[in-house]
């Protein structure tokens, strides 16, 4: 497309013209002597050697467009220009100006005589805005730009999270698991960050704008197009990947270019030729060497002004941070900048991650293909609900007995799996909660036997696309809100929300009760194997409630000793009376010291003989036990009973048994040690002391969040530091990075977050952060990490172990938020850092959100790899060798299989 804008060259001989209308007028043409002074000059239209000269040239500027060598840099259009109308100017003042060869020019002949040169210099300034080839200039620079671009997106994946120029707040000192102090992580207000990645992009758009002007018009007179190209484009990609809003800029700016034919393309473009077309009319010298010197500014100083930028305006956000917060000690340091667009970052981050979507498709898949990672599919028997180590048929064909529910226990491969799992046939984003609760999309959990075969229970129900939730369960047909009211009025020391505020909820089915035990404030973790009852758990999870695959089987639970306020089982098929209630012993282990256990199985209020003859068998248990049978319970609405147990805060019972059986548990046996830990029918003792956890109640809820635990002092101690203070201060750093930072610096929607996990807790300072949004935190404390678990207990939060060089005992697709606060450097010193982040991206639903805290090595590695599983790159930042890393994941799956032979059935 050939561009009309009048080129630097044009706008001199506009210039030119000017001045001689303006001289003509002035002058009159006084004397005929002054223009027998031009007649020794031969008329170039009547000779035709001269008038040959001219066409051939004006053939070789119009030839130019198929081959820009025609003319050479040494014959520039100008001169052309100029010859031509001086000639032409001659012969028109001669031949008016000699009609009786004595007599000077009139009034009348000078006006004909302006009127006439004026038409002929515009139809030759017409004929030259036809012929100069603009059109190869627009192709040439586009080139360039992909070039600039590619080469820019190749040095990031190595320069990514090198330190940023600039000063920045203090930092926060975090600690390792063996209480070492971490470099800074610079926990501060990402959105100081993120406003000077969108300053820069703003300021370097407008540049860019400006270059385009310059190039075209430094092309057309002395540079070769492909150099202008690569100057002009140099700063642009310095900051592409934290500012997608620049892309659709950049495509806005070379529509303009093209379509403009008035050269209009902004105000501060039109400024800017006004100015370069005076200073061409005062001295066409002084713009030459103005020309040569803004190419020498764009080849020496392009970046460097980009850097000037960046850390100006980072300067004046730290100089407006430390203002604000220059009371608070550096103990409890949480970085945050306070930024004047505050209110419109969550917008404009979500238009950037569109932005970024549509042009990723293509880049990546360059960056994938000469990439080490070739990312393929899961070929394996579970297909879009695979998990690993609940998949592994390879081992479960082999194991000796089955009589435990050993199949339905976790048997990780030797070697994780680096594939991804398929998404299903028809998968939409999850519904938001509350929603969610009462129903989901079939095509996300595409089951329907649990509909059929618990359809009369109101379990659950098919209902056009969509799964509907009554609310219903095996012992609450009519609904859970009712049974957890009948509960409350069967015992109201049980003050659901206040006293009990953190539950276990064993075989859960599809986890009603822990559904609505929100609206009481109770945090409820329902478990249940991955069984016949399909998908029980995973439609838990899409539903927004927590839970994991897990069973009463030879293992204990993954969970510390003493935690939680009170368990419940709802006629969930577990044989607690057997081989010495060992079952039972493991749900005594997790009991907190005066807690309840709820248990409204058949037994307790039917009269078969099988249901009497357990009665009679957990009646002895319990009480060699010494739990305390409360009460009894029947609803007559849903036709069922409830027995009520309380564990004892004591040992006194424990010390005047008969028989000691079951026995007491070993001192050497931790009861807080429990990951791949084997059963024993054995109880530990309580804790007196009234310094020990476990000696007293905690605070009722929501105090109990804030406060540090009575037993955390004399617990544990890091650096010369007390554990309280190290706990409120940490408390105090993520209510800082939350609220000033993850809810309004990086553009994430928390009204479709409901899910969340923390892959790295400490003392779950993030998740309390969190308290007053619509989420539910899992805590995960990695289990060769500090023991911290207890603590985030102790607060009313809920969390587990694991080790993440396994797959965690979750559906696929169930998180959409996970948080890692330096967990990957040190999960890579022992695991395979891409089976992590396969795992990463099967717990985590598409569109969900990736937050990573670390070194800048890994963030790089993490980066990368998110580049080549097609995910969008949120937001980067790094200073001092650490920074953060938000990423979201999309819809892209690989169309290559790999298959697993050990998850096949």
């Amino acid at each position: 497309m050939v561009d009309h804008r009048p080129s630097i060259f044009e706008s001199a001989c506009l210039d030119f013209i000017g001045s001689l209308v303006y001289n003509l007028t002035l002058a009159g043409v006084e004397t005929a002597d002054s223009i027998k002074k031009w007649e020794h000059y031969k008329d170039p239209l009547t000779d035709p050697t001269k008038l040959s000269s001219r066409r051939r040239q004006l053939v070789l500027w119009s030839k130019q467009e198929e081959d820009p060598t025609l003319l050479s840099a040494t014959e520039p259009s100008v001169f052309i220009i100029w010859d031509i109308n001086f000639h032409l100017i001659k012969m028109a003042v001669g031949k008016y100006s000699r009609v009786d060869g004595r007599r000077s020019l009139n009034c009348c002949s000078t006006t004909s005589l302006v009127v006439f040169v004026a038409f002929c210099l515009v139809g030759v300034w017409m004929l030259m805005s036809t012929v100069v080839p603009i059109q190869n200039q627009d192709s040439s620079s586009e080139e360039t730009v992909n070039e600039v671009k590619r080469q820019t997106t190749t040095d990031k994946d190595s320069k990514q999270f090198e330190d940023s120029s600039g000063e920045l707040p203090e930092t926060v000192i975090k600690r390792d698991d063996n209480g070492n102090d971490l470099q800074s992580e610079s926990h501060l207000d990402i959105k100081n960050a993120q406003n000077v990645a969108e300053d820069v992009s703003v300021n370097t758009t407008e540049e860019k704008q400006e270059e385009l002007v310059s190039k075209e018009e430094s092309e057309v007179k002395t540079e070769p197009e492909s150099e202008n190209g690569v100057e002009g484009n140099q700063q642009e990609k310095l900051v592409e990947e934290k500012s997608d809003e620049k892309l659709e800029t950049e495509e806005q700016t070379k529509t303009q270019a093209e379509n403009d034919g008035d050269g209009k393309t902004n105000d501060h473009e039109a400024s800017s030729g006004d100015g370069e077309s005076n200073s061409e009319a005062g001295n066409t010298s002084d713009f030459q060497e103005g020309e040569k010197k803004l190419e020498g500014d764009e080849t020496s100083d392009g970046i460097k002004q980009e850097d000037e930028v960046t850390i100006q305006t980072e300067k004046g956000n730290v100089e407006k941070y430390q203002d604000i917060h220059s009371e608070e000690s550096d103990s409890n340091n949480i970085e945050s900048q306070e930024t004047t667009a505050e209110n419109e970052q969550g917008s404009t981050e979500v238009v950037e991650s569109q932005n970024e979507k549509e042009t990723q498709q293509s880049s990546l898949s360059e960056h994938k293909s000469g990439h080490e990672w070739k990312w393929k599919l899961c070929d394996v028997t579970a297909g879009p609900d695979y998990i690993p180590c609940l998949d592994n048929w390879g081992s479960i064909r082999k194991l000796p007995s089955t009589m435990h529910y050993e199949h339905r226990e976790r048997h990780c491969p030797d070697e994780a799996p680096t594939c991804l799992v398929p998404l299903p046939e028809g998968y939409k984003r999850s519904i938001q909660w509350p929603t969610s609760r009462e129903k989901i999309w079939y095509h996300n959990v595409p089951h329907t036997k649990l509909a059929v075969v618990k359809g009369h229970q109101n379990w659950v129900k098919v209902t056009g696309e969509y799964l509907t939730f009554p609310g219903g369960g095996t012992q609450f047909k009519n609904g859970a809100l009712h049974y957890i009211d009948f509960i409350q009025k069967s015992l109201p020391d049980i003050a659901w929300g206040k006293r009990s505020r953190v539950i276990l909820d064993v075989g859960c089915g599809v986890a009603s009760f822990g559904g609505f035990l929100f609206d009481r404030d109770v945090l409820a973790m329902s478990f249940a194997p991955k069984d016949e009852h399909e998908a029980q758990v995973q439609f838990a999870l899409e539903r927004g409630i927590p839970a994991i695959s897990a069973v009463m089987g030879t293992k204990r639970l993954p969970f510390p000793s003493s935690v939680y306020d009170l368990v419940h089982c709802a006629r969930c098929r577990v044989p607690w009376h057997i081989e010495g209630g060992k079952l039972l012993l493991e749900l005594n282990r997790v009991l907190r010291p005066g807690g309840y256990f709820v248990w409204s199985a058949t037994p307790v209020y039917q009269k078969l003989p099988e249901d009497v003859g357990i009665w009679k068998a957990m009646s002895k248990l319990t009480k060699s036990m010494c739990w305390d049978l409360l009460v009894i319970k029947k609803d007559r609405l849903n036709g069922v009973a409830a027995a009520i147990y309380r564990k004892p805060s004591t040992n006194e019972c424990y010390n005047e048994r008969a028989h000691n059986d079951p026995p007491l548990c070993s001192e050497s046996d931790d009861p807080n040690t429990s990951w791949n830990v084997s059963l024993e029918a054995c109880m530990h003792k309580v804790p007196e002391d009234v310094l020990n956890r476990g000696s007293q109640w905690p605070p009722k809820w929501p105090l109990r969040l804030e406060k540090p635990p009575y037993w955390l002092k004399s617990q544990l101690d890091v650096d010369g530091k007390s554990a309280p203070e190290d706990f409120i201060s940490d408390y105090k750093h993520w209510k800082k990075v939350v609220s000033e930072t993850y809810l309004n610096g990086m553009g994430i929607n928390w009204s479709s977050v409901r899910n969340v996990m923390d892959m790295r807790a400490v003392y779950g300072g993030f998740a309390a952060a969190l308290k007053d949004l619509k989420v539910w935190v899992m805590n995960v404390v990695p289990v060769d990490s500090r023991d911290t678990l207890p603590i985030i207990f102790e607060r009313g939060l809920t969390g587990i172990y694991h080790d993440w060089c396994e797959s965690f005992s979750t559906y696929p697709r169930t998180y959409d938020l996970l948080h890692a606060d330096h967990l990957f450097s040190v999960l890579k010193k022992r695991c395979n850092l891409v089976a992590v982040i396969a795992e990463v991206d099967r717990i985590l639903r598409p569109e969900g959100k990736l937050i990573i805290w670390d070194n800048a090595e890994t963030l790089n590695e993490v980066e990368s790899m998110a580049k080549s599983l097609q995910w969008d790159i949120r937001f980067t930042y790094s200073k001092d060798n650490e920074g953060l890393l938000c990423i979201q994941k999309t819809f892209w799956r690989p169309a290559e299989k790999e298959t697993i032979l050990s998850a096949i059935a």
